[in-house]
């Protein structure tokens, strides 16, 4: 599959807009220790230790697990990454694990160095796909997003119906994929395009009811999901 790769502008955006929530967060978090009693006195001189170790935990997770956090639960995006239109995804177009997103964002500490990102947008530059050393790690690339609404497919949307293979229940990136992989099926050459139309199929197959799909090829069921899909979506 082929992807727009993000470019480092916008990715620069997306982390200028981050790194300002996570100040704005910092800076609250610093406040509150410092004028809320109960953890004023964690800082002080009894407990001293333990408070400002719990700060730096506080300020860590917020550095580092903000960036995890918000990729596994929007799906590859942060609130920076969605201002900027951008996702981080797998090579192959799948979404990110927890492990795989909190690997590429533990090696922030690296490519942040020696400041602004320096190691990071070196890194980028000197490779196609704009990747940073977290990228290489967990085998991610930064893409810019693609509207559904904006595609061109290339298959007739046909008339309304009772979504007998299950379609309607295939979430707005899996139907995504079936779409990239209709658009661009034709400039693949034959081995290559029949082993992409499996790999989708075998993603999005526990979703579907495909008992009457059994004498057809993936490709075509793949043509008819996403005919059915765009179908009930135009006259929902």
């Amino acid at each position: 599959m082929e992807f727009s790769v993000a470019g480092i502008g916008s990715r620069f955006l997306a982390i200028a807009l981050d790194t300002a929530i996570q100040t704005a967060a910092g800076i609250a978090i610093l406040l509150i220790f410092t004028f809320v009693p109960a953890l004023s006195s964690m800082v002080g001189r009894e407990a001293g230790v333990w408070g400002v170790a719990l700060m730096i935990a506080l300020l860590f997770a917020l550095m580092y697990g903000y960036f995890a956090v918000f990729e596994v639960l929007w799906n590859g995006q942060t609130p920076g990454k969605r201002a900027a239109g951008i996702r981080v995804i797998k090579e192959s177009g799948r979404p990110l694990s927890a492990a795989e997103s909190i690997g590429r964002n533990l090696l922030r500490i690296i490519d942040q160095l020696p400041g602004f990102y320096a190691i990071g947008i070196v890194t980028a530059m000197l490779n196609s796909h704009n990747k940073r050393l977290g990228d290489f790690v967990a085998g991610s690339i930064v893409v810019r997003e693609s509207s559904l609404a904006a595609m061109r497919p290339s298959w007739d949307a046909g008339t309304p119906q009772a979504s007998p293979m299950g379609a309607a229940s295939l979430t707005i990136e899996e139907i995504g994929l079936v779409d990239r992989f209709l658009q661009r099926r034709y400039d693949l050459n034959p081995d290559v395009r029949s082993r992409m139309a499996n790999q989708v199929l075998d993603r999005i197959r526990p979703k579907l009811s495909l008992d009457n799909c059994r004498d057809q090829t993936a490709e075509s069921i793949l043509a008819a999901v996403a005919a059915e899909y765009r179908s009930n979506a135009r006259y929902a």
